[in-house]
C-alpha cells in the first residue's frame, strides 16, 4: 500500500531544514554582477544591422560583392533578394523581378530561401516557391541565376516534378563545375512535415534525382530536442500540443576537392558525408547510397555550414550561440562564442579571409515562442576572421 504520509513527511522536514537554516542566520542576496559568468571569445564584427525583414541568407562574391535574402515567413518583405550598396540593402536584380507573377511563376521570386554565388561570375537565387513554409506552388520552385557583370538573369532551372514532394521545402545548395557539362548542384530537401533529402540536378539539362530520401541521415533525429538560451525550441502540432522543432537535412558543404558531400539535418547534431560520385550516379540504388554515408560524429546543432579551400568545414552551434571549426583530421575547434550571436545562420567565405555569417535570432518568433515574437532588432550580418579562401567550385 502508498504511503501517504511519506510526502507530508518530507515537506516538514523541508521546512525545518529551511527553519533551522535561516535560525543559524544564513541569508540570501541577488547573484553579484561580478560574479563569475560564461565568458565571450573570438573577436566578431558586424557588417550590417537589419531594422526591417529577417535575413537568411548571405553570400559573397569572388570580388567581395554582399547579397542577401528574406524569405516570406510573415515579416514584410518588399523584396526577397537584395544586395548591401553603400550601407543599404537594395533589391535585386530589381524590385520588379522580386514579386512573385501567378500565371507565370517562372518570371519573379516568389521566396528565396538562400542565395550562393557560384565563383564564375554569377549569383544563384534559390526560390522555395512555399512562403510561410505551405505547399510549394507548382513550377514555382526553381533556381535563377544572374550574371554579376550586368545583373540580368541568365538561366531559370525549374525543380523537375520527379524531385518535389508537397512537403518540399529547398534550402541550401552548392555548385561543383568539375562535374556535369555546364556544373552539378547538389540542394538540400528541409521538410518540415515529410522526408529530407539531396536534390542532384545537372545545370546543363536541368535534370534531377532525389537521394537519400528519408534516409536516416536526412531525417529530424527523434530524440533531438533544440534548447537555445535555456528553452527548447517547439512548435504546436495539429492536436495542440507543442513538440520540438523537427527540421530535416539543411546545411551543405562541398569539399574542395568535390569528391565528399557534407550535409546534417537541422534538428540533429551529427555531421554526415558522402561520395558526390556514389550521390549523382543514378545506378547507384538508394540502399547502397544509404549505407556508404559517414557519420562523422556530433559537431552541434547547425543551420548554415561552408567549406575552405584547405579541407576545413565551418558550422554554426545555435545552441551555444557558436561558430565551429572541423579541421581537415576530424578535430573541432570553436572559433568563436557570444551571446549576441543569435542563431547563426547562413555562412559564407569571401575573397577577404573572413567568414561571414546572419545572426538572426530566428528560435525567438512567435511560432517557438508560443505566439509572442521575441525578436530584437537589428539582425545581423557578421563577420569573422579565418584567414582562409572558400572552397573551389571548378
Amino acid at each position: 500500500m502508498r504511503n501517504k504520509t511519506l510526502p507530508a513527511a518530507l515537506a516538514l522536514a523541508s521546512a525545518a531544514t529551511l527553519t533551522v537554516s535561516l535560525a543559524y542566520g544564513i541569508t540570501a542576496v541577488e547573484v553579484p554582477a561580478q560574479a563569475p559568468a560564461d565568458r565571450a571569445f573570438g573577436r566578431l564584427e558586424q557588417v550590417h544591422a537589419f531594422y526591417d525583414a529577417m535575413p537568411t541568407g548571405v553570400t559573397v562574391t569572388e570580388h567581395g560583392r554582399i547579397f542577401v535574402n528574406f524569405p516570406r515567413w510573415g515579416d514584410k518583405v518588399p523584396f526577397t533578394v537584395g544586395e548591401i550598396r553603400d550601407g543599404q540593402v537594395v533589391a535585386y536584380p530589381n524590385l520588379a523581378f522580386n514579386q512573385e507573377h501567378p500565371s507565370d511563376l517562372g518570371k519573379g521570386l516568389i521566396s528565396v530561401q538562400s542565395v550562393v554565388a557560384d565563383g564564375r561570375g554569377r549569383v544563384w537565387l534559390l526560390d522555395t516557391a512555399a512562403p510561410g513554409f505551405a505547399e510549394p506552388k507548382p513550377g514555382g520552385a526553381k533556381l535563377v541565376a544572374v550574371d554579376l557583370a550586368t545583373n540580368r538573369v541568365v538561366k531559370t532551372l525549374v525543380f523537375p516534378d520527379n524531385v518535389m514532394l508537397p512537403t518540399t521545402y529547398v534550402n541550401d545548395m552548392r555548385f561543383d563545375f568539375r562535374k556535369g557539362a555546364q556544373g552539378t548542384l547538389y540542394v538540400t530537401d528541409s521538410s518540415l512535415r515529410g522526408p529530407g533529402a539531396i536534390i542532384v540536378m545537372d545545370i546543363a539539362s536541368g535534370k534531377a534525382i532525389r537521394r537519400l530520401s528519408g534516409a536516416r541521415s536526412t531525417s529530424v533525429d527523434p530524440d533531438f530536442v533544440p534548447v537555445v538560451e535555456g528553452l527548447p525550441v517547439t512548435v504546436e502540432g495539429p492536436d495542440g500540443t507543442r513538440k520540438p522543432l523537427g527540421v530535416a537535412s539543411d546545411g551543405i558543404a562541398l569539399s574542395a576537392d568535390g569528391k565528399t558531400l557534407y550535409f546534417t539535418p537541422l534538428s540533429s547534431r551529427h555531421l554526415y558525408a558522402v561520395a558526390t560520385d556514389l550521390l549523382m550516379n543514378p545506378q547507384v540504388s538508394e540502399q547502397q547510397l544509404d549505407a556508404a554515408v559517414q557519420d562523422l560524429g556530433e559537431k552541434g546543432a547547425s543551420d548554415g555550414m561552408e567549406a575552405d579551400a584547405d579541407g576545413a568545414i565551418y558550422a554554426g552551434d545555435y545552441e551555444h550561440n557558436s561558430i565551429r571549426k572541423r579541421l581537415p583530421d576530424g578535430t573541432w575547434q570553436t572559433l568563436v562564442h557570444d551571446p549576441r550571436l543569435l542563431w547563426p545562420d547562413t555562412l559564407s567565405i569571401g575573397p577577404d579571409g573572413y567568414l561571414y555569417f546572419t545572426a538572426n535570432q530566428l528560435h525567438r518568433q512567435a511560432g517557438f515562442r508560443s505566439g509572442q515574437d521575441q525578436r530584437q532588432k537589428p539582425y545581423s550580418l557578421m563577420r569573422l576572421k579565418i584567414d582562409a579562401a572558400p572552397a573551389p567550385t571548378h
